[in-house]
């Protein structure tokens, strides 16, 4: 087959070129003729593939000419066309195979389309060839502009960055062919930003051309143009823009913006006070603008601090002033970064100063005692208006005022207007030995300045106290003792303060000297004995002796005192011992305490006793009803579910009517309690002829219900065992039915009243059904 093709505007300059004859690709399968000799190939075509031109401005645009070999021009061929686009972008001429695009073609949508042609006879409407595929590519050509799929740009650069320094790179694209000429070739070239950047102009990545100062200017707007087919004419262009910000370094030192502050202090400031600020400007921003205050010359009044969030120098006193001492001070205060980078050390080279004066301002102050603390003493004993000591006060101010002193609380001193202080009462070391005063000085021009020191009394000890026993001694003598016999050792105390301690004389008086029964040796060591002066002693004739003992301290003056000491005659037995005797004193008041032990512990006994009594009635009611007894016998219980209906009820039934005798007893409440319970029994037995009888029975049932645990309380427990000997219907029991093998009519239960109805015909039917 032979195809003629023509090209496109290649150039804007059409070129028609020859027909093409489509080639056989296949020559290997054939028909042998009927006689064998020859073979005759079967004929194949393949179509080459055509080009198109994009975005042509005519209407139709031809593309090719398809033709078969075996068309001899007779018009009996007709070609068709399938596949991309046939029929609505290409059309092709059935009788002379010749391909049109009817409409526009932009190779950014589709490149190529796959078409397929196809040769049939007229006549028989048959394929005089197998269909065969081919391509129209279509062609580019420079119709679009290059794009920036990643605006806007940002980049951030530090500022003081040199030359050559990478910016930021900036990618264009071309939706042109890149592989047919230059239409997709981008050329880069800044529109706006020199002189401080610059651009590689086929790469698209921006440098720093210049040095650029934040602090002057910190951010830059770029434009960047793109253009394609390498800048050629023709070339299509597009823009962006890229913001380049400088970040900050630190290279800016802070600075005063002040060279003087005036700041003033109030002398009675206390420490650590706020006296005033001040403030440095750095050009830096963030980190690179803290800063660090400091004093030049190191003060010890004065110090200053950074507040770390505004950046301000606090001065603060460091310890109190005094207007009297010093009214000014002058300190020098330095300011500098808190960070630098080594590399920048240059623009830090020397820290910004100031100088700040600092005036003292004159407070009223309260008196100021010239000591801390005053110790006086006075000896015990002396009259009152005597001399302690001398406290003093003055006021710091430079008016001097005068001061008035006066004591808190206290009736034993008094102060004078000097700041004298003398006694109002007589002192004794004995009662008191330290006196803790608090003086109070106030100036008289202005009261409310006041001021208070410690005063701290000591009373002097004198020798006002004579010795005495140190107990009370309760001695003994037997009634055989012999001569020179020990029977107490004494000692002696005083009230008074020893330094270099306390030496006591032991002696009788004279009286029992010249004519005594004992005698008292002085053992030197504060103690003495005293020992018997004869022998044998009768407690009948002299049952107690009084003998005087002299003692004598060691103070100056010497003080003594007599003391009595007693001694009792006692028979001591066989075994001569003092010991039994002071017993006998004690026996008497140890019985008594006997007693009141035994009592005690008898009253917890029986306390003990009703409460246990109390549990077991409380378990014996909560126990089940029989315990003990057998299946047949539970089998036989009858359960009453009328109890009564307490005080209000008048139908509730009565024991007393368990008596049966001729004289009815009126009915009465249902008791509560166990107790009342027994209590309307008795009263009910106290009637009828048969009292005693009833009487008797009923209480061995209440014996019975008392100690059988397993008994129901009281509050519902009924007996029917016994209805005395005058009753008609005998025995109710249904215990005592079981002993009797005869046959028991119940039927007189109806004379007891309806309440025995019901029991009635309950027995008399299990009796029936038993039989």
């Amino acid at each position: 087959m032979n195809v003629c093709l023509l090209l496109p505007l290649v150039l804007g300059i059409p070129l028609l070129l020859p027909c093409l004859t489509a080639t056989e690709t296949q020559e290997t399968e054939g028909v042998r003729s009927p006689g064998g000799s020859h073979w005759r190939p079967k004929r194949g075509w393949m179509w080459r593939s055509f080009s198109v031109q994009e975005e042509m401005n005519n209407t139709s645009q031809f593309v090719g000419q398809v033709r078969s070999d075996l068309d001899n021009g007779n018009n009996s061929f007709q070609y068709k066309l399938f596949g991309d686009g046939a029929g609505t972008l290409f059309v092709i001429d059935e009788r002379t195979g010749g391909i049109t695009a009817v409409q526009k073609l932009d190779r950014e949508e589709q490149a190529s389309y796959t078409l397929r042609a196809q040769v049939i006879n007229a006549a028989t409407g048959r394929a005089v060839e197998p269909e065969s595929e081919f391509v129209i590519r279509v062609t580019d050509i420079n119709d679009n502009e290059p794009k920036f799929p990643d605006e806007p740009y940002e980049a951030t650069v530090p500022e003081m960055s040199p030359e050559g320094t990478f910016v930021i790179q900036v990618t264009g694209s071309d939706a042109d062919d890149p592989s047919y000429g230059n239409n997709a070739r981008l050329l880069y070239s800044l529109l706006q930003g020199p002189p401080y950047f610059s651009i590689e102009p086929t790469t698209g990545v921006i440098r720093i051309s210049s040095k650029m100062d934040r602090e002057l200017q910190d951010e830059y707007w770029v434009i960047i143009q793109a253009k394609d087919r390498l800048g050629l004419p023709g070339a299509l262009s597009g823009t962006t823009s890229v913001l380049v910000r400088l970040s900050d370094v630190n290279d800016n030192k802070p600075i005063f913006q002040e060279g003087l502050y005036r700041m003033t202090v109030s002398e009675s400031a206390p420490p650590g006070t706020s006296i005033g600020k001040i403030l440095a400007s750095d050009d830096d921003i963030g980190d690179n603008a803290e800063m660090d205050y400091s004093i030049e010359d190191e003060s010890q009044t004065f110090d200053i601090i950074t507040n770390n969030e505004t950046q301000e120098g606090i001065v603060i006193l460091k310890k109190k002033v005094d207007f009297e001492h010093q009214s000014h001070y002058g300190i020098r205060a330095k300011v500098k970064n808190h960070h630098v980078d080594e590399q920048l050390m240059e623009y830090h080279t020397e820290a910004s100063a100031t100088f700040i004066k600092i005036q003292v301002e004159d407070d009223d102050e309260p008196p100021v005692f010239l000591l801390p603390y005053y110790i006086f003493e006075i000896s015990e004993g002396r009259p009152q208006g005597s001399f302690v000591g001398t406290v003093s006060a003055t006021d710091p101010d430079q008016r001097k005022s005068p001061v008035r002193y006066s004591i808190t609380r206290s009736k034993v001193f008094h102060i004078n207007d000097n700041g004298t202080i003398i006694t109002t009462n007589p002192l004794d070391r004995e009662v008191s030995a330290w006196y803790n005063l608090s003086v109070i000085a106030r100036e008289k021009e202005n009261v409310e300045q006041i001021s208070a020191v410690p005063v701290f009394v000591q009373v002097l000890n004198i020798n006002d106290h004579a010795p005495e026993f140190s107990e009370h001694y309760e001695t003994y003598v037997c009634e055989n003792a012999g001569y020179g016999q020990i029977i107490q050792t004494i000692s002696a105390v005083d009230r008074d303060e020893s330094i270099d301690g306390h030496y006591f004389y032991f002696n009788l008086s004279v009286e029992d000297t010249e004519n005594s029964s004992f005698t008292i040796i002085d053992n030197q060591d504060n103690t003495a004995v005293i020992l018997t002066n004869r022998t044998g002693f009768s407690l009948q004739e002299e049952p107690v002796f009084y003998i005087s003992i002299l003692i004598a301290d060691s103070g100056i003056p010497s003080l003594t005192s007599t003391n009595t000491l007693t001694i009792r005659v006692c028979d001591c037995g066989d075994k001569g011992s003092t010991e039994t005797c002071s017993n006998k004193d004690f026996m008497l008041p140890l019985g008594l305490r006997n007693e009141i032990v035994i009592a005690i512990l008898i009253c917890v006994v029986i306390i003990f006793g009703f409460l246990f009594l109390i549990l077991g009635l409380k378990r014996r009611r909560t126990r089940t009803l029989f315990p003990g007894k057998g299946e047949d016998f539970r089998e036989n219980i009858v359960h009453y579910d009328d109890e009564g209906g307490g005080e209000d009820d008048t139908q509730a039934y009565d024991v007393a009517e368990l008596g049966g005798g001729s004289v009815l007893r009126g009915r009465r409440a249902r008791p509560a309690g166990a107790a009342q319970i027994r209590s309307l029994y008795r009263q009910s037995l106290q009637v009828g002829p048969e009292s005693a009888i009833f009487r008797e029975f009923i209480l061995q049932k209440l014996r019975e219900a008392d100690s059988d645990p397993g008994a129901p309380p009281f509050d519902s427990f009924r007996t029917y065992a016994f209805e005395g000997a005058g009753s008609p219907a005998a025995s109710l029991s249904s215990l005592g039915s079981a002993d009797s093998d005869r046959d028991e009519d119940f039927d007189d239960l109806h004379a007891l009243g309806p309440r025995f109805e019901r029991l009635a015909c309950v027995f008399g039917s299990a009796v029936q059904a038993n039989n």
